[in-house]
């Protein structure tokens, strides 16, 4: 079975630039940019693992789970249909 992709989702309207979602990463998929500000680089090394969404004091983070083409629509990462 292949590994579960995710895609970082950064409203950047909501972002206040505060740094805490590339500090808490644990695979440094979101780093920070020039001013501060979150920039993923390469979405296939998010684990989904939702650390930084959780801790986002702005709400501005989503991770989604990306399904392979020819599949099911996209779902939010770590929740289950019931």
């Amino acid at each position: 079975m292949a590994r579960k992709q995710y895609r970082v989702e950064i409203k950047y309207d909501w972002c206040k630039s505060c740094g805490i979602c590339f500090n808490v990463c644990p695979t440094k998929t979101i780093v920070g940019g020039e001013l501060g500000e979150p920039v993923v680089p390469d979405h296939s090394t998010c684990t989904g693992c939702l650390v930084c969404e959780n801790l986002c004091p702005d709400f501005a983070i989503n991770i989604v789970e990306v399904k392979p083409e020819g599949t099911e629509k996209q779902e939010k990462a770590g929740v289950e249909n019931a």
